[in-house]
């Protein structure tokens, strides 16, 4: 489940899970609310806080949570926690979403339980952001640059980017936040052996040979994978996965096709999570919150051509 949750003052982050049901395996709150960002973003009193809840049992969180939080939901919430959660897994990227939840307190990661298999996944999670932002970029580049790209993998595709977003959203996050990337992925980069990480000259150097970009390939995500071969695989062809990944390991685009991938995943997933949208929060909320997002484009715009 995600909300966003008005802020009104700076009280610690914890307070704001009282307002909610305790069975959470992990609760993190992301944004220009928590992290400061550069452009029309940068005023952090006024801004909105992200907050994702993952749960081991959505049908029983929602249960207790429109017991407890009832003016939350949309009119969905007269259909029962189960309706909620089929709507929740089932389409877009498996996330229910209640938008302008007044609140307070400010937060990053505010709670996560010992989970052995989540943060595992957590942790994959930010060495396959490492190894595609790897595939896009050229032999040498600079933490900024590697940055940058992995900040920007989640939008590439999502046409929120196109209507709605401020273009230079993606830069305006990973400026003033260099150390925060640093911290998170410089582990990663120094454990690396396909990677000279120059740590006080902030730069790197990764093997592009067909050897190491089909090395990198193959420790993509799976679903990852499967759309690039969609991608190259001529019709009547069907060659296997590898096959796939070893001839674009020798292709001097293979980081354009491996950036057409990403965004073949995005695309449809932020389209019906947007769609979804529209139902989770109640078409007010919906219309105030899209309101709010293109005076931040506009704003924006009118920065950058000043």
């Amino acid at each position: 489940m995600a909300l966003q949750a008005l802020q009104s003052s700076g009280v610690a982050f914890r307070k704001i899970l009282s307002h909610f049901p305790e069975e959470l395996s992990l609760a993190f709150a992301y944004g220009s609310g928590v992290y400061r960002q550069a452009g029309p973003s940068s005023d952090q009193k006024n801004a909105m806080l992200d907050f994702v809840f993952t749960v081991d049992d959505p049908v029983a969180w929602h249960s207790k949570n429109l017991k407890k939080n009832w003016n939350h939901y949309s009119f969905l919430k007269v259909l029962g926690p189960k309706f909620i959660t089929t709507i929740q897994n089932n389409y877009g990227a498996g996330v229910y979403y209640n938008t302008l939840i007044m609140c307070d307190g400010r937060v990053k990661i505010v709670a996560m339980n010992e989970n052995v298999a989540l943060r595992s996944a957590l942790d994959k999670n930010l060495k396959s952001a490492v190894t595609a932002a790897f595939l896009m970029l050229p032999e040498s580049f600079s933490e900024e640059d590697l940055f940058i790209e992995i900040a920007g993998l989640s939008y590439s595709g999502d046409f929120r980017m196109v209507v709605g977003e401020d273009k230079t959203k993606v830069l305006n996050i990973v400026k003033p936040n260099i150390a925060h990337f640093r911290e998170l992925y410089g582990s990663i980069l120094q454990e690396n052996p396909q990677v000279v990480y120059k740590i006080q000259q902030g730069r790197l150097e990764i093997d592009k040979s067909p050897e190491g970009q089909f090395t990198q390939l193959m420790t993509l995500p799976k679903t990852l994978q499967q759309q690039i071969n969609c991608i190259m695989d001529p019709p009547g062809k069907n060659r296997d996965v590898e096959e796939t990944l070893l001839q674009l390991a020798h292709d001097p685009d293979c980081g354009d096709v491996v950036r057409l991938g990403l965004s073949a995943i995005v695309r449809p997933s932020s389209l019906r999570q947007s769609t979804k949208g529209i139902f989770t929060a109640g078409m007010k909320k919906s219309l105030l919150y899209s309101s709010l997002k293109l005076h931040k484009m506009w704003k924006g715009w009118l920065r950058k051509s000043s």
